[in-house]
């Protein structure tokens, strides 16, 4: 079996000499901060005839830099940790019986084989084939075991770029609203202060609370699209793997396929800013206490029902149609192919009319 060059680790790339480009041996550090392996650093001085750092060009007053002991340690203790990988790596694709290498798998027994196993009593008569064959196999079940994982890892991403849509527009929202709330309240600036900062609370307590609930949403929906790529590159490193081990730890990969997860929410009514509540017939309620500085609008229009090709105004009173496709969000309330918009409050008896251009 043939075995893939890996890519260097961030760690071993961090303990490189930049002069020879491997790991650092016997590690000596300049007064720039600087560490280069005392050979290599040598090696350039004596080719440059200076004493310059090969790196930022300082110049070094030192002819026989220090070691940089703890760069030493750290390199031997790395090359130690990485020779016990590589010995308990090899070992994985030995017998344990007879330390000759894996190259059978035994059908019968689902287990791989040396050539002295198989010479064995007990694989007297079982079918026998290489690890190669065998893996094969097993690789075509993990990757077509894969195909939910992969479906739902898309499903969690497009719900996911939807609510961050969403979350966008809320701010929007929250900033518009905010902006027109104070426009109104400019004009009652010698009356309403108080009034106004009640008004823009308890917008910033809709905001926070939707902005919250829309910023749980996408924290949990990021979680399982973590969780989904993590094990998919998880069982796909398996597969890109050795043969033998992918025999070894087949069952444990197949079992990591199974997905349990199900699907997100989507958006439920109510997720926007009412923004109606906080506009609409604002001078009104104010008026009830400052006693008719404001007159009446008895239609209020709800901005989150309004189809995209529609225009609002700012006090939500009077709409019109741009034949232009706004970018909303699609939440459950909005008219859409419809070309409509609801009021926000409706009228359970009485006549009603009003007139319209």
């Amino acid at each position: 079996m043939r075995t893939m060059a890996t890519k260097p680790s961030f760690l071993e790339e961090e303990l490189c000499c930049s002069v020879c480009c491997d790991i650092f041996k016997d590690p000596v550090v300049l007064e720039c901060s600087h560490s280069f392996c005392r050979v290599c650093l040598q090696r350039c001085w004596k080719e440059k005839r200076g004493r310059d750092c090969p790196i930022c060009r300082r110049k070094s007053s030192v002819p026989n830099p220090p070691v940089n002991l703890a760069l030493k340690n750290i390199v031997e203790l790395y090359l130690k940790q990485k020779t016990q990988s590589e010995a308990a790596q090899k070992s994985e694709l030995h017998c344990r019986l007879h330390g000759e290498k894996l190259l059978l798998f035994c059908e019968d027994d689902d287990e791989p084989l040396c050539v002295v196993c198989q010479t064995s009593k007990k694989h007297k008569n079982h079918h026998l084939c290489p690890v190669e064959e065998a893996a094969l196999d097993l690789k075509k079940d993990l990757k077509t075991a894969l195909d939910p994982i992969k479906q739902k890892l898309q499903i969690f991403t497009e719900v996911k770029q939807q609510f961050e849509k969403t979350a966008e527009h809320i701010r929007a929202q929250g900033q518009l609203t905010e902006m027109n709330i104070k426009a109104e309240f400019t004009k009652l600036r010698k009356f309403l202060q108080d009034e106004e900062g009640v008004s823009l609370a308890a917008l910033k307590k809709e905001l926070d609370q939707k902005s919250q609930v829309m910023r749980e949403k996408i924290e949990n929906i990021t979680r399982h699209v973590t969780t989904l790529s993590d094990k998919l590159t998880a069982i796909q490193n398996v597969i890109d793997g050795e043969d033998i081990l992918i025999l070894k730890s087949y069952k444990d990969t197949m079992r990591r396929t199974q997905c349990t997860l199900q699907d997100p929410e989507v958006l439920a009514s109510g997720t926007l800013i009412d923004v109606a509540k906080h506009l609409g017939n604002l001078k009104f309620r104010v008026w009830e206490k400052m006693l008719g500085m404001v007159q009446y609008t008895p239609v209020t229009l709800d901005p989150n029902t309004l189809a995209p090709w529609l225009f609002l105004s700012d006090d939500l009173t009077t709409v019109r149609n741009t034949g232009i496709m706004q970018q909303f969000p699609d939440n459950p309330e909005r008219f859409n192919p419809c070309v409509d918009v609801l009021g926000y409050e409706g009228f359970a008896s009485g006549k009603h009319s009003w007139e319209v251009e």
